[in-house]
């Protein structure tokens, strides 16, 4: 079965190689993407090529047929499904360019193979095919979730982000006493066989719980779980994340098993007129939960 080649027109110049893959084929989950580009199934003018890379007008990409002949069936998405992930209740933002939704718990913004289904195809379901993401959040992690309508929105959100131009903040809750505010700066390595990448947050102290202290964060980077490796790493890690936390500490708090402790509480960007967008949201229900059960009691008599 023979290759097929795609060239690259104005409206894909200076987009990153993945995120071209993923918004083309969206019925791919996007691990798929990163490992057909890994395995060097997907070439540039005839050249292996990396995730990050830059795409210029006329590259010729090559990609394995599979992509384009194994179109799956569409996804049965069933209207309660749609109701209660997009809502008047949680639309914060909606404009020619970009939607922005209070996303939920516990469902992930991509479907894969132990995800079916993602909140990008439940939006795609609800706005049409053109919404893409334009950045992610952990399937655990609530708030502030930026989609794309069209192409253009994308890329400016891209360029934003590689230019240290959106603000995002986040409030968490970690693990000990924690006081004052830090700057902290990390190298992440998304994986093993790749380049570290400098990583900045802010934490500030917000409130003293049972404990545990509640944070503000606020990022000028976005590398891939940022917040919860710096946490980790000044040894007040997020309680409640499975991955980076402590979960005998956790279990100690006695307040039940619950989602990681963190909220994308606000996100503000410039919009295509460079206009600035600026969103915040409340706080999830499992979130409010857990500041409840920490909270101090005072007794009085």
């Amino acid at each position: 079965m023979a290759v097929k080649n795609l060239i690259i027109s104005d409206d894909d110049i200076d987009r990153r190689l993945d995120n071209y893959l993923i918004s083309k084929f969206k019925y791919i989950p996007k691990s798929k993407i990163y490992n057909i580009i890994r395995k060097g199934e997907v070439r540039i003018n005839s050249k292996r090529i990396k995730p990050s890379y830059k795409l210029k007008k006329e590259d010729l990409v090559r990609i394995p047929p599979y992509l384009e002949n194994n179109i799956p069936e569409s996804k049965n998405i069933s209207t309660e499904l749609i109701d209660s992930n997009i809502n008047d209740k949680n639309i914060l933002f909606y404009d020619n360019n970009y939607i922005i939704l209070n996303k939920k718990n516990n469902i992930s913004v991509h479907g894969g193979s132990k995800n079916y289904i993602g909140l990008i195809d439940v939006a795609r379901q609800k706005f049409g095919e053109n919404i893409d993401l334009c950045h992610r959040l952990d399937k655990t992690t609530s708030g502030c979730l930026v989609f794309g309508k069209n192409k253009h929105a994308v890329r400016n959100f891209n360029n934003a982000l590689t230019s240290n131009k959106i603000k995002k903040t986040y409030s968490a809750i970690l693990k000990g006493s924690f006081k004052g505010s830090r700057k902290i700066e990390l190298e992440i390595y998304k994986n093993l066989n790749s380049k570290s990448k400098m990583s900045i947050s802010y934490f500030k102290f917000k409130e003293k719980l049972r404990n545990t202290t509640l944070v503000d964060v606020e990022l000028t980077t976005g590398r891939t779980h940022q917040i919860r490796i710096h946490a980790s790493k000044i040894n007040h890690p997020i309680i409640f994340d499975k991955k980076y936390g402590d979960n005998v500490f956790d279990k100690s708090l006695n307040i039940g098993n619950c989602n990681i402790a963190l909220h994308s509480r606000s996100i503000t960007f410039p919009n295509l007129n460079d206009k600035e967008i600026k969103v915040s949201c409340s706080p999830s229900n499992d979130f409010n939960k857990i500041l409840q059960n920490l909270r101090w009691i005072i007794y009085y008599y």
